[in-house]
């Protein structure tokens, strides 16, 4: 009777899956010393990372070499190599492509239209720059570069109420303001409460203010100053929206939050000027 031996490929599958499991530690290296300005020691980066020093040697001393970390005094840095990286990534992406996978997220969750939009400072507006059409029958829809007034729309005030403390006190100096539904007129008090509850809040709704029978949500992407250009919106039908409007606003929130934090050191590339 003849055996036969079956080789043992244990060694390759350790081999495999070593692998991804030093990329993914690449990875949060640059991410731990990201938030870092005064770097990390091979100490604290072993605690941070729970990892042995011995492995993570492996791994700081070629990226030392390459230059995508700096070594110097006993602390390791991002190096110019992981910044030009960083730089050319977001040169080769608009705003709104960064965003669009919260976007996506967005659509896929609320099951509504949604948008991407941004504040025009200049001409007191706020633009939709991308959208995502709810597949349902009945939706709410409306086209990529359309505007609406800053103080009337879901999106609009979301962003207006972020702004800095002198712009508002500008733009609230220019009241009243005529809504486009009829003869309906916003008064600067009635805004300025309104901006603070949003502020506060997080997210502005809007219900049959800018659209007779639709709702809005929306809340600020914030920009690593502090200050937003963009915000996401939620839009549908206002009886359907009535019926979730809790449940939606904790979506938006918490994709909005998410989107901030990832895309907050990303390069704007809208059609407004923000300046």
């Amino acid at each position: 009777m003849i055996q036969r031996t079956e080789p043992d490929d244990s060694s390759s599958h350790k081999a495999v899956e070593a692998g991804p499991r030093s990329l993914v530690r690449v990875l949060n290296i640059f991410e731990k010393l990201a938030k870092m300005d005064e770097g990390l020691t091979l100490t604290e980066l072993s605690v941070a990372l729970d990892s042995p020093k011995s492995s993570l040697l492996s791994l700081l001393r070629p990226l030392v070499a390459s230059e995508y970390l700096v070594h110097l005094a006993g602390h390791y840095r991002l190096g110019p190599a992981i910044l030009q990286l960083s730089m050319k990534v977001l040169a080769g992406h608009s705003y709104p492509s960064l965003a669009r996978v919260f976007l996506q997220e967005l659509a896929d969750r609320s099951n509504e239209s949604v948008y991407l939009t941004a504040i025009d400072r200049e001409h007191r507006v706020v633009t939709y720059v991308d959208a995502i059409q709810s597949k349902q029958a009945v939706r709410y829809a409306v086209g990529v570069g359309a505007v609406r007034p800053l103080f009337v729309s879901a999106a609009g005030r979301a962003l207006l109420a972020h702004q800095e403390p002198e712009w508002v006190a500008s733009f609230l100096a220019a009241g009243p303001f005529q809504s486009p539904l009829g003869d309906v007129v916003i008064e600067a008090d009635q805004l300025r409460a309104d901006l603070d509850r949003i502020e506060k809040e997080g997210c502005a709704v809007s219900l049959s203010q800018a659209v007779d029978g639709a709702a809005g949500i929306a809340a600020p992407i914030i920009d690593s100053q502090g200050r937003p250009t963009h915000a996401l919106l939620v839009a549908a039908p206002l009886g359907r929206m009535l019926k979730s409007l809790p449940q939606m606003r904790e979506l938006v929130l918490d994709v909005t939050a998410r989107a901030s934090q990832a895309l907050s050191n990303a390069r704007t590339h809208s059609p407004g000027k923000n300046a």
